[in-house]
């Protein structure tokens, strides 16, 4: 929010267009931000943090040198923040495991689960892996579950609304003449559908376990509020798109109780004593 601000800002002031007014303060503060968090060791929320800065500098028209350079800076020291921990190069190390010793038997049940599901999976309740086997099966690894329980259908099920939701947010920020709007449905829109892709691909062995929840649909907290928050953003700003607003119009006239409310009013309004109006 306080980035989009920021470049709606400058972009009605014509200062975009310099490469210092693109990142100076957002970079930095950013930055800063993302030193906080690696104090805490969260690496998973440093990447996320990371991908809305570089969808907000895309969305601003950051030059492709520049924005290469920033990507460059980020991923020498994610290298850096990731060789200097053996927790986090055991993850790495995890990437198409298919041994659950070493540490990897987080990462090898979640794929015993998916591949347990079939096309329809065992039902809803039956999954085994969660009893035990499967660590973190209701936050990180709930994805697994699904497919064990639900099976290809289930899984392919979740993908589908998580693309459909990145292509909503992706709509509003192309056709809105607001940049605020623009700029924050795009940030929102970067911010669930990576943390999504690093959700599911460490579930699928193809991406490290970064420990990020699944957005609505793992099980809720304090991840679950901000990502409840930032999907009513984009149903304010959807239900202000031109073409939004005049099909909720026509909705609302053809309404029968918005009707029946709109003769009350009416009714009511010619009862009144002319000096009570």
């Amino acid at each position: 929010m306080w980035g989009a601000d920021l470049l709606a800002r400058k972009n009605d002031k014509n200062l975009l267009v310099q490469w210092k007014h693109l990142l100076v303060p957002l970079v930095p503060v950013t930055v800063l931000l993302l030193g906080l968090i690696m104090l805490g060791g969260d690496l998973g929320t440093t990447v996320i943090l990371t991908a809305i800065l570089f969808g907000l500098l895309w969305l601003a028209g950051a030059p492709t040198r520049l924005f290469t350079g920033v990507l460059a800076g980020a991923g020498a020291l994610g290298a850096l923040a990731i060789a200097t921990s053996p927790n986090r190069m055991g993850r790495l190390h995890c990437i198409a495991a298919t041994d659950p010793a070493n540490g990897c038997w987080q990462a090898v049940h979640g794929i015993y689960a998916l591949a347990s599901g079939g096309w329809f999976g065992s039902g809803l309740g039956a999954s085994v892996e969660k009893w035990g086997e499967l660590p973190e099966p209701h936050t990180d690894f709930i994805f697994a579950v699904t497919g064990e329980e639900l099976g290809l259908a289930g899984t392919l099920s979740v993908l589908a609304l998580f693309a459909a939701l990145g292509y909503a947010g992706i709509r509003v920020a192309s056709r809105t003449e607001d940049p605020f709007v623009r700029f924050a449905a795009g940030g929102v829109t970067t911010w669930i559908t990576v943390q999504a892709v690093i959700n599911i691909g460490a579930v699928l062995g193809l991406l490290p376990i970064a420990g990020v929840p699944l957005p609505l649909f793992s099980y809720g907290g304090s991840a679950l509020l901000p990502t409840m928050f930032a999907i009513g953003l984009l149903i304010s700003f959807a239900r202000n798109e031109p073409a939004a607003r005049a099909a909720l119009a026509v909705r609302g006239h053809n309404n029968p109780l918005t009707g029946a409310v709109r003769r009350t009013m009416r009714r009511r309004a010619r009862r009144r004593p002319s000096g009570e109006r």
